[in-house]
């Protein structure tokens, strides 16, 4: 676990806050891919993940839904985030703890706002392209770029876990094409008003 692990994590739930917390939860519980210490055992709460599960099931539908999503962005601003740092942290959770809570150690309020600021800016971008998207497609590509965006989360969330050599490749592979598709739609929307105005 390194920093490409936990930049594949914060970045995943910039897009999806419950899939890197309920994947990484579930393999920390029963496998031996994922170690935690101690004191970040409670990401593998039977209790918590039922509820991070319910959560991404309500996420992976609103998120879907044209006007909807752009509520859930915005209630999502700092789940996210949160959830972001705390993937980070946790990552680089062997070197964060002497003794005591991890929340004691200056290193782990550090690492979770690294993590906050890199979900952020993922969760920034989505929110942004997202009404662009609706705009150029009258909304029928929401579900599209919706389910999108959660296979990139999973898929991010899989390769921090198992392959953390492979993230930044990924996260180049990804985002070109999605910079390149969301300054097209701005281009369509912009030149849609400026017809608009002209008449």
């Amino acid at each position: 676990m390194g920093l490409s692990t936990a930049i594949g994590l914060a970045t995943s739930a910039g897009l999806n806050a419950y899939i890197p917390l309920l994947a990484y939860g579930l393999l920390a519980r029963y496998t031996d891919f994922v170690s935690l210490p101690e004191g970040w055992m409670w990401l593998t709460d039977p209790i918590l993940l039922s509820i991070v599960g319910a959560l991404l099931l309500i996420e992976i539908v609103a998120d879907k839904v044209p006007a909807v999503d752009s509520v859930n962005d915005v209630i999502q601003t700092l789940i996210r985030p949160t959830s972001g740092g705390l993937m980070f942290a946790s990552a680089f959770a062997d070197e964060t703890v002497s003794s005591g809570s991890v929340f004691s150690e200056p290193k782990t309020w550090v690492l979770l706002v690294v993590g906050f600021a890199v979900a952020l800016a993922m969760h920034l971008f989505k929110t942004t392209a997202r009404p662009a998207v609706n705009a150029g497609t009258a909304g029928l590509g929401a579900p599209v770029v919706s389910t999108a965006e959660d296979v990139v989360a999973a898929s991010l969330t899989a390769t921090a876990i198992f392959a953390p050599v492979l993230v930044l490749v990924v996260l180049a592979i990804v985002l070109a094409p999605v910079v390149w598709m969301v300054v097209k739609f701005r281009q369509r929307v912009d030149k849609r008003r400026q017809r608009e105005l002209s008449y």
